[in-house]
């Protein structure tokens, strides 16, 4: 599955570069994946794939399954990557990621 078009090696060389648990790495993972070069069109797309609820936000649960939207069969994160995974995003501290929050993680 091609998502959010990009390339499907890519993807899977950055699912296997965190498929152990607690290695996930979202500036390597977004670096590796190639989301971290595309447009900012790209990554809003990519943002409305992850938040499943279309709530405009990225809440938890959504990001303890953020592996899960690249591919199906990955992991979900540990509670212990999720919530540093958030902690890196939520930079007004409201518990949840906008989508300008995310465009600065997938850039940073």
């Amino acid at each position: 599955m091609a998502f959010a078009g990009l390339n499907d090696a890519d993807v899977k060389a950055a699912l296997d570069g965190c498929a152990a648990a607690d290695s996930f790495d979202y500036k390597k993972f977004f670096k590796a994946c190639g989301l971290a070069g595309k447009s900012a069109d790209d990554v809003k797309k990519a943002f409305a794939t992850i938040d499943q609820d279309n709530s405009g936000f990225i809440e938890e649960e959504e990001l303890k399954l953020f592996l899960q939207n690249f591919s199906a069969s990955a992991r979900a994160l540990t509670d212990k990557e999720t919530k540093a995974f958030l902690a890196a995003g939520d930079s007004d501290g409201d518990g949840k990621i906008g989508v300008d929050e995310f465009a600065a993680l997938v850039k940073a």
